[in-house]
């Protein structure tokens, strides 16, 4: 642009904005220029064109891939401790995770306590990758009353702890000593013996029970290959099914009031949920839920 045309246009604009020439320089054009190059943009929108909704169904294709994943990791360590699955929580454990056969895993390594038949338990050797526990470390879990336990070992003796703290199986009924707590919290499991103590391993891989206090030493895995019939589809009721947001969902729908046709669902997440679940008040939380939301015709 030359001197002649450059001068033209500044007068220009300085009649179009009734502003002196003298008072436009080019530090105000820059300015000017500068403030150009803030507008943002986009791309052309038409008046009646509809919304993209790609952001939320990638949002949700995530959220569906985070739930798979989940429950493809949960397969994978049955597959890899030959088909024993890991009981997580107390329902489980009322259901069929504790009653029948199940082994006992020391850490997160596949070690298991291991009878010996001198009725002393010790840690057994380290598995390969998809074999189960022996027949040594196979044990009898009966339910003892009061959410208590008693395991049988493989020679008919039961589980109990002595007065120095071993783990020892030499019982022939259930006593006192015999009566094991599981404890479950944030999908950790520990045992709690008849001494308040918690079952573990000592530097020479013996079982014991000795410490009042669970710590990473005493982290057991209880795992079971009794076929779960309460988990099977066919006994879940069908407002169940799925990932919780969509349980939420299908009991707002069978309860809720439709006066207006809009469903009226708790905004809170699904981490209360999924902590009712391990726990086995699932119901109890979702018409608390409800009820919050004002979404249940049975509450005021």
């Amino acid at each position: 642009m030359d001197s002649k045309k450059a001068k033209w246009s500044i007068k220009e604009c300085c009649y179009k904005a009734k502003t002196p020439a003298k008072q436009l320089n080019s530090a105000s054009i820059t300015t000017t220029m500068s403030e150009y190059g803030k507008v943002k943009v986009g791309q052309l929108k038409l008046k009646g064109e509809k919304k993209s909704h790609k952001k939320h169904k990638s949002k949700k294709r995530k959220a569906e891939d985070e739930d798979g994943s989940t429950s493809g990791s949960k397969d994978t360590d049955t597959a890899d401790h030959g088909g024993w699955w890991h009981c997580r929580a107390l329902h489980q454990a009322k259901c069929f995770g504790m009653t029948g056969s199940v082994a006992i895993q020391l850490g997160g390594l596949p070690v298991y306590v291991r009878a010996l038949d001198n009725g002393l338990f010790t840690a057994g050797a380290p598995h390969d990758q998809g074999d189960g526990p022996s027949p040594e470390e196979v044990l009898t879990a009966v339910p003892a009353g009061d959410e208590r336990i008693a395991f049988k070992s493989g020679y008919n003796k039961y589980l109990g702890v002595d007065g120095a703290g071993r783990v020892v199986g030499r019982a022939d009924a259930i006593g006192p000593r015999e009566m094991w707590q599981p404890v479950f919290q944030d999908e950790q499991t520990a045992l709690l013996g008849a001494n308040d103590c918690f079952l573990g391993r000592d530097e020479e891989d013996n079982v014991v029970a000795i410490n009042q206090r669970a710590g990473p030493d005493q982290m057991v895995v209880v795992r079971s290959n009794t076929i779960r019939e309460c988990d099977r589809p066919k006994e879940v009721p069908e407002e169940e099914r799925g990932k919780l947001k969509d349980v939420e969902k299908n009991y707002v729908k069978k309860f809720q009031k439709f006066q207006d046709k809009r469903l009226r669902i708790n905004e809170d997440g699904v981490a209360e949920l999924k902590a009712a679940r391990n726990e086995g008040s699932l119901h109890e939380a979702l018409l608390d839920r409800r009820s919050k939301m004002k979404a249940d015709r049975y509450c005021k």
